[in-house]
């Protein structure tokens, strides 16, 4: 739909649009961020308002404002294309229902069963007791219209009988996470959510994408002889076409911009949690709804804070799902303090009865280490052997992950003196967790030819600077055409060859000439630009990179004759006249 696509890029700002999600900084005449895309300390992130373009300048993420909406919420470009026609007041024409994607069908089928759930709260006996359980809880009629909090009545079709009468077929409706398929396979699919309270779970966009569905009280229809803790208390939409436990944060589309207001996340574990902290006015609360803390969270909380207040429960004996969400945030620079509540109560009761003390536990978060420490001295007894051992277990890690030496220092002096250790021994312990999270934690890539992924990086980097002053100063590109490197990227190759020619650029190329002429805009602000000096100082490095790539294949040649076939004299000599050839060719 190119003309619609037009005319919203048309009617929209991308720095209007972007300052949503994070918060940019003007800079000359661009704006910069810390990118979502990445963890960076430093911000690389750059929106141009006259070129309607963003880009950053350490992952190479780049484009207009759809491809930063289907970049940052993982949609697609008819998803991406509804939500900004929104914000315009564009219209977009209708599809017909064949021609709908299969996301896009998933999607109303979990909209209309929100509606259907809703509606069963109001009007069903059983869901009017839910109702009464509810309001027990504490939970205002405004806070259920709110949450759009419904019931799922005891039928086992009865869910499903009213998607088919609208239209969905059964087998959507399998996908849609809502029903599950017999085993018998000759009965029809029955619905998932039976006789509970359901609880919508939302994207960013509030579309409902999956439910959490509560029971509270025991099975009337079948298990009526167990007792409730025999049921399971919660059950979830599986992972569907649109829904991914791993990647949603219960109540985000609500608490988002507090959130960034706050500058402060609170993480807690269940719905009800996240519902009554908002009810009593503390809106920064979000839920990952059982499920450990994920990558894939923290890169989406990261959009709005760095400083995340964990109300888990927080036994240092725990699960080891837990702490490996709590190294990774750690890792990819989050705050993360600890909200310590009373005993036996949670965060939906604390809220209910009294929201100043809540707020006050919130305030009152211990930094995690300091939690740790506490704990482990606690639990374990410091004047032992193993005492000492379990101890420095728990709490070396996190040291080893601090970012400032002060505090690294700070924590092993404190550690030292309380084990009766010396501070030499705790270092060197500390350098070996360190080794090993790196390797734990690290993204390797394998990189065939024994080509370096650094070397990777910057031959691209150094190219696009070099079509960068060549755009900018064409005069020059002239001058040096007989002597340039091929251009490892489809792009760079097209960008010479219309230099070459003359005339205008193909249209897919203007994209990637905008992000380039940003970054010049970007540099020129910094500092003076001399580009005969740049344009040979890249062109000398990327040659050079080159000739580094065909020295290391040659001696995996030359490495993997000696190991397969050291008796071939001719073959051996041969590669390494090669290698002599080329290090008279580098001056070596």
């Amino acid at each position: 739909m190119p003309s619609q696509s037009d005319e919203i890029k048309e009617k929209l700002d991308i720095v209007q649009v972007i300052s949503e999600y994070l918060e940019l900084k003007k800079v000359g005449a661009n704006y910069r961020a810390n990118c979502p895309f990445h963890s960076e300390k430093t911000p690389s992130f750059y929106v141009s308002s006259s070129k309607q373009i963003f880009k950053c300048f350490g992952c190479q993420k780049a484009g207009d404002v759809f491809t930063f909406l289907m970049e940052l919420e993982g949609i697609e470009f008819p998803e991406a294309l509804q939500i900004l026609a929104k914000k315009t007041g564009v219209e977009i024409k209708k599809e017909p229902p064949q021609q709908r994607t299969e996301k896009q069908r998933l999607y109303e089928i979990c909209n209309t069963a929100l509606r259907f759930f809703e509606k069963q709260l109001k009007t069903a006996d059983s869901g009017r007791e839910a109702k009464e359980y509810l309001k027990k809880r504490g939970i205002k009629e405004k806070t259920i219209k709110e949450w759009h909090i419904g019931w799922a009545p005891s039928a086992w079709r009865g869910l499903s009988d009213f998607l088919i009468s609208r239209g969905y077929k059964r087998e959507e409706i399998i996908k849609a996470g809502l029903a599950i398929r017999s085993e018998e396979r000759i009965a029809s699919p029955y619905d998932r959510f039976r006789e509970r309270i359901m609880f919508p779970i939302f994207d960013l966009q509030n579309n409902a994408i999956g439910f959490g569905g509560r029971t509270f009280k025991v099975d009337s229809r079948s298990d009526s002889h167990k007792s409730v803790s025999a049921i399971a208390k919660y059950i979830n939409t599986p992972n569907t076409l649109i829904y991914d436990k791993s990647m949603v944060l219960f109540g985000l589309n609500i608490a988002k911009m507090k959130i960034r207001e706050e500058d402060e996340v609170v993480l807690v574990e269940g719905y009800t949690d996240v519902i009554l902290s908002a009810q009593s006015g503390i809106q920064n609360v979000v839920s990952t709804s059982g499920t450990a803390l994920t990558s894939h969270q923290l890169r989406i909380l990261s959009r709005y804070t760095k400083n995340i207040s964990l109300c888990f429960d927080m036994d240092i004996a725990g699960e080891a799902a837990t702490k490996k969400g709590i190294d990774i945030a750690q890792i990819q620079g989050f705050n993360i303090k600890i909200v310590s509540l009373p005993e036996n109560k949670d965060p939906a009761d604390v809220a209910s009865e009294n929201s100043e003390e809540w707020r006050g536990d919130i305030k009152e978060a211990e930094e995690i280490i300091n939690f740790y420490f506490k704990q482990s001295f606690e639990r374990f007894d410091k004047n032992t052997v193993e005492g000492k051992k379990k101890i420095s277990e728990i709490i070396l890690p996190f040291v080893a992950r601090l970012q400032n030496k002060i505090e690294e220092a700070h924590w092993i002096g404190e550690l030292s003196q309380k084990l009766s250790l010396q501070e030499e021994i705790i270092w060197q312990e500390v350098e070996k967790i360190r080794g090993k999270q790196s390797k734990e934690y690290s993204a390797e890539s394998l990189i065939p030819s024994g080509v370096k992924l650094e070397d990777k990086k910057r031959k691209r980097k150094l190219e696009e600077r070099l079509l960068m002053f060549f755009l900018k100063f064409p005069e020059e590109f002239s001058k040096v055409a007989d002597r340039l490197p091929v251009f490892s990227f489809q792009e760079g190759a097209a960008i010479v060859n219309f230099l070459k020619e003359g005339g205008e650029a193909e249209k897919d190329l203007n994209n990637f000439i905008s992000e380039l002429d940003l970054q010049f805009d970007i540099e020129n602000e910094k500092w003076e630009i001399k580009p005969k000096e740049e344009i040979r100082f890249c062109i000398d490095s990327i040659l050079k990179i080159a000739r580094d790539e065909d020295f290391r294949k040659i001696q995996e040649e030359l490495k993997e004759a000696e190991t397969e076939n050291p008796e071939d004299e001719k073959k051996i000599a041969k590669i390494l006249d090669k290698i002599n050839n080329l290090k008279k060719e580098q001056g070596t």
